[in-house]
């Protein structure tokens, strides 16, 4: 049975659809599924911003394909893991947790590389290509981290 992984962001257009590329090209697609989604409903069918686009194309990776969705309280039983870009999203993420099984679920993603410092991931939607580039190095290494979890056995 494959390991479910959600990545979650606001508008699952800038950060969530870049950890979601970056994710998947590092893990066995037959062992590991990796999705996205928003807190928010704006860009619910929206391909990822082109900026964000662009970042990953930059790095070989093509996520033309995602769509915008918006996290479900279903989400809690259909992915083993949900990793929020940053607090706001984990905060509304666990108001929607009924059990403390849905919440174990949950973490920030950057916890992966800065454990116990409740680091954000920046949302780049309103600055330049260098927020994302930036934020793209740091979903790097967060998911490079969560990969070898994963490879593991550990997560």
């Amino acid at each position: 049975m494959k390991t479910r992984v959600l990545m979650v962001c606001l508008g699952n257009i800038c950060r969530s659809p870049l950890a979601e590329g970056i994710l998947k090209s590092k893990v066995d697609p037959n062992k590991v599924f990796v999705d996205s989604a928003g807190t928010g409903s704006w860009h619910i069918g929206s391909e990822p911003d082109r900026r964000s686009i662009a970042t990953a194309k930059r790095y070989g990776l093509d996520i033309t394909d995602q769509r915008g969705r918006q996290f479900s309280e279903d989400d809690f039983e259909d992915f083993d893991h949900i990793f929020a870009m940053d607090n706001s999203n984990f905060r509304d993420i666990m108001s929607m947790a009924k059990t403390d099984e849905d919440r174990q679920k949950v973490h920030l993603i950057l916890e992966e590389i800065f454990p116990s410092e409740n680091v954000d991931v920046p949302d780049p939607y309103h600055g330049g290509e260098q927020g994302f580039e930036n934020v793209y190095q740091m979903l790097d290494e967060a998911c490079e981290e969560i990969a070898r979890k994963l490879n593991n056995g550990t997560l």
